[in-house]
């Protein structure tokens, strides 16, 4: 089988929107993800670098727009 990548990357930009929050102006979520999407992320400039010793990383003003909208456009219930 093959897998899209980019597909799992915006899913893992989605739910980075659920553990978000806001650190001296900067859009920060939990990393717990996988560490292979966490680096595609950080390469294409959506998230800071996942390998630092922090425990979250830090969202571009772009990846915290979009994750918001990618939660919603996967995870919303009709109606």
């Amino acid at each position: 089988m093959q897998i899209d990548e980019d597909k799992i990357d915006d899913a893992v930009l989605a739910l980075l929107h659920l553990t978000t929050f806001e650190d001296h102006g900067t859009v920060r979520s939990w990393k717990s993800h996988d560490w292979s999407a966490l680096e595609r992320l950080h390469t294409k400039g959506f998230i800071s670098n996942p390998q630092s010793k922090a425990k979250s990383v830090a969202l571009s003003e772009d990846a915290a727009r979009r994750s918001k909208e990618l939660f919603e456009q996967l995870f919303k219930k009709a109606g």
